[in-house]
């Protein structure tokens, strides 16, 4: 079995860092909202620094990408981390200072770091073998739907048992371990130069635009999901407790989803028409939850939807590897980054300004529109692609090629 061969020594210590980089990242925006909602104002200034956070993460997630050096990535990851763990600490040491300077913080916060996500990517599928690179990318999402079924629950937990700062200050503790851990993995990959035929790395990235449009709209589906239910609970008289357990059958969905995605190296059909489909059926999943009456139906319609929120993501980071070059990979994760955190938050600014004029199962269907406006933007890029005969950067497993 392919997963078995992925218990080695590096991928295990590329486990611990990723564990230890990214479990801040989710814990973010529920902490920034415990830390101050005891302040006058509190949930609204929550929001803006969660906001603050992401918008950091959105703007430096694609500059950052295209500067790191593909061959020496390490100092490019430590330093971003460094600010990362910085800006979390600060949040939880000056929990009482001015609502702007907790804005630049958290803006910080979430700049710092925001190549990290991508070039990590990049640096685990160049860690195991070509044949091994389904695999790895599916054991990456399980863990990473995994630490976000768990972040929730540990922000609470600390921040109502023992002190709203304690979480930023977790926060930003487990970063700079992260950033002792980069000295137990490569200093970063092998990589050709990202001047192929004269083409600029900017020009490399637009090509995969197609890509990130489709990431952008699966990724839609995930903020109505997370940001609508409470209030479609409401709308149905059903208990709001009955959030936290939904969502989190959703994120077991999606690590079971990914699982099983990453036990066969190829599936039947391109990878363009894979992503497609299982981003229709998330689509569907989620357009259900909006019209069903009951909370187990709402459970069961969330849960497929999970299973199949996770593969839709994967085949689009496989895509870019078939589009990219390798030493374009790790800025594609990041615009990818980028642009999927675009979606979610256009898709929950959509719903949320819709509940003001419509119901919330409105609210959720107009963004099931909003998600297939993009998927279908994406689906006819990817055939223009096709069409023009751009050849795959790299195949995602040596028994199924891909023309590009």
């Amino acid at each position: 079995m392919a997963y078995r061969e992925l218990l080695t020594r590096p991928v295990l210590a590329w486990s611990a860092v990723a564990l230890a980089a990214r479990l801040p990242v989710a814990m973010a925006p529920l902490a920034v909202v415990f830390l101050v909602r005891e302040r006058p104002g509190g949930y609204t200034l929550g929001a803006v620094l969660a906001a603050a956070y992401v918008i950091g993460e959105i703007v430096a997630a694609p500059v950052l990408g295209i500067r790191l050096n593909a061959e020496r990535a390490r100092p490019h990851l430590a330093i971003g981390l460094v600010v990362g763990a910085a800006g979390f600490a600060g949040l939880g040491l000056a929990a009482d200072a001015h609502p702007v300077v907790l804005g630049l913080l958290a803006f910080l916060a979430g700049a710092g770091p925001a190549a990290s996500p991508g070039a990590l990517r990049a640096m685990l599928t160049s860690l195991v073998p070509e044949k091994d690179v389904t695999q790895a990318l599916s054991i990456e999402s399980v863990q990473t739907f995994v630490i976000w079924a768990v972040a929730p629950a540990l922000v609470t937990g600390l921040a109502l048992g023992v002190d709203p700062a304690v979480p930023l200050l977790l926060q930003g503790a487990l970063m700079a371990a992260s950033v002792a851990g980069l000295w137990a993995l490569p200093p970063g990959w092998r990589a050709e130069s990202h001047e192929q035929g004269g083409e600029s790395m900017r020009r490399v990235l637009l090509r995969a635009w197609p890509v990130y449009v489709m990431g952008a709209g699966s990724l839609t589906l995930l903020a109505l999901a997370e940001l609508i239910l409470p209030a479609l609970l409401e709308q149905r008289q059903i208990g709001i407790g009955w959030a936290g357990p939904l969502l989190a059958g959703f994120a077991i969905g999606s690590a079971v989803g990914a699982f099983v995605y990453g036990l066969r190296s190829g599936w039947p059909g391109r990878l363009p028409v894979q992503s497609l489909v299982l981003i229709l059926g998330v689509a569907a999943g989620v357009a259900l939850m909006a019209v069903l009456p009951s909370v187990g139906a709402i459970a069961v319609a969330l849960v497929l939807a999970g299973l199949l929120q996770a593969p839709a993501m994967l085949t689009r980071n496989l895509a870019l590897r078939q589009i990219l070059p390798p030493s374009a990979l790790a800025a594609g994760y990041s615009v990818m980054y980028a642009a999927v955190g675009t979606g979610y938050a256009a898709s929950g600014s959509l719903a949320g300004g819709l509940l003001k004029v419509v119901a919330p199962s409105t609210a959720i269907l107009c963004g099931v529109g909003l998600t297939l406006l993009l998927t279908g933007i994406g689906a006819v890029g990817e055939r223009r692609i096709e069409s023009a005969g751009h050849p795959a950067a790299q195949p995602t497993a040596p028994a199924r090629k891909v023309r590009r």
